[in-house]
């Protein structure tokens, strides 16, 4: 597999996972505003598993860059972090909202 490819294997990777990362995230989030909170936790560690995967796409990516092996950076490569950085945001936010609606 060319670079090319690899990295954007590598872009694939991420967007498609922190897509999934922030739908259980807001998935969790509507279940705990109808009363599920058992539901909107195990939803909340769907969401990590995937927010992590695509995490360890990006490092591995950085780890690449930094042992000399520079990437090709693309609008796929820009729209995978863009994709990682707000799914991961939605991640914590939702967390704390969620913690909101458990202790009132």
């Amino acid at each position: 597999m060319d670079e090319n490819n690899a990295t954007d294997l590598m872009s694939m990777t991420i967007i498609a996972n922190s897509g999934d990362a922030r739908s259980f995230a807001f998935q969790a989030l509507e279940s705990v505003k109808a009363g599920k909170l058992e539901e909107a936790e195990e939803l909340l560690k769907k969401s990590d598993v995937a927010v992590n995967l695509a995490h360890k796409a990006q490092t591995d990516l950085l780890v690449k860059e930094a042992s000399g092996e520079k990437q090709d950076i693309n609008i796929l490569l820009i729209h995978s972090q863009d994709h990682l950085m707000t799914s991961m945001l939605a991640n914590e936010l939702i967390k704390e909202i969620i913690l909101l609606y458990k202790n009132r």
